[in-house]
């Protein structure tokens, strides 16, 4: 099924939380606007994401927040200083259901005084727990709706694609899988069907805006799914060719993801986007490839940074 995807004017992505800060990194690109220095201004990383969205369309605006980071305080901390309010957001939409995405979201849906509709997929609400075999099961942190629905979410469970933003901006909902090398993340597990049993990570989705004459911007959480089948499958639902730009985590970090970098980054550049701006969970290994691979394509990211395509 295909979707019409309204062309929108322009897009905005300022980086609210990541994993990595660099006060004095220059813009490298005519779309990168960096934080201008200031001693004054405190910015804090942490091992998390969240990303402001702003779309533009004639004389309107839409905002949207993908994902909240680790914490409620480096999330609220770092859009103070920033001076961004995030009190008049139209949206949440969660890329998944991991502690690293969720943890600022009760504070942003307390904040904003009104009920904030909250996009995530049903499995984003599963007990969930990452089993090592050399320390065994560890619990990850549980997303509760009842204690959302209190803080003021409207939650919107959506396992298909659905639309924002007046119809300008596009949530995958599950994407389909169909690389051979992108295989989920190892020894994470779920409480499914009354059991403990491999998660397949099936909330995982990413946000897509078609820009004007430039092609889809895919701006993906952790992709779990694959940053791959995410930026495969958001150019057959929306049936836009051209990608200009790739965005988030793209989750090649650890031991088990070391033999899949290569093949990623072989079909990126197959892809050819404009522009490559791998985040959070991609791994310093990775983000070194990358860079390496595509230059003048590749983008080194830095929370506070915003993006205008």
């Amino acid at each position: 099924m295909e979707y019409q995807l309204k062309p929108a004017d322009r897009v905005e992505v300022t980086i609210l939380v990541d994993n990595y800060i660099d006060f004095f990194i220059a813009a490298s690109t005519p779309v990168e606007r960096r934080l201008p220095f200031d001693p004054d201004r405190r910015i804090f990383a942490e091992h998390g994401l969240s990303c402001l969205v702003r779309v533009f369309s004639g004389k309107k605006e839409h905002k949207v927040l993908l994902d909240c980071g680790l914490s409620e305080q480096c999330l609220a901390w770092n859009a103070r200083q920033m001076g961004i309010s995030l009190a008049d957001i139209e949206a949440v939409v969660l890329s998944h259901g991991h502690f690293d995405h969720f943890g600022g979201l009760h504070g942003v849906l307390s904040g904003a005084g009104r009920q904030v509709p909250l996009i995530a997929h049903p499995d984003a609400f599963l007990m969930r727990r990452l089993n090592n075999p050399a320390r065994g099961p560890v619990d990850l942190p549980l997303l509760d709706p009842v204690t959302l629905k209190k803080a003021g979410a409207d939650i919107l469970m959506r396992s298909g694609p659905s639309t924002l933003a007046s119809g300008h901006l596009l949530v995958t909902g599950e994407v389909e899988r169909k690389t051979a090398f992108e295989k989920g993340m190892p020894g994470m597990e779920a409480y499914m069907e009354a059991r403990w049993q491999p998660d397949p990570i099936r909330d995982d989705q990413a946000l897509v805006i078609n820009v004007k004459d430039k092609g889809l911007v895919v701006l993906s959480g952790c992709a779990h799914a694959g940053i791959i089948n995410s930026v495969e499958y958001a150019r057959k639902i929306t049936a836009v060719d051209h990608v200009h730009a790739v965005l988030g985590g793209f989750h090649l970090t650890g031991p088990a993801s070391a033999q899949v970098i290569p093949p990623t980054i072989g079909a990126m550049k197959r892809i050819n986007p404009d522009y490559v701006v791998p985040m959070h969970c991609t791994g310093w290994d990775a983000i070194n490839r990358f860079a390496d691979a595509m230059p003048g394509k590749f983008i080194l990211n830095t929370v506070g940074t915003t993006f205008v395509f």
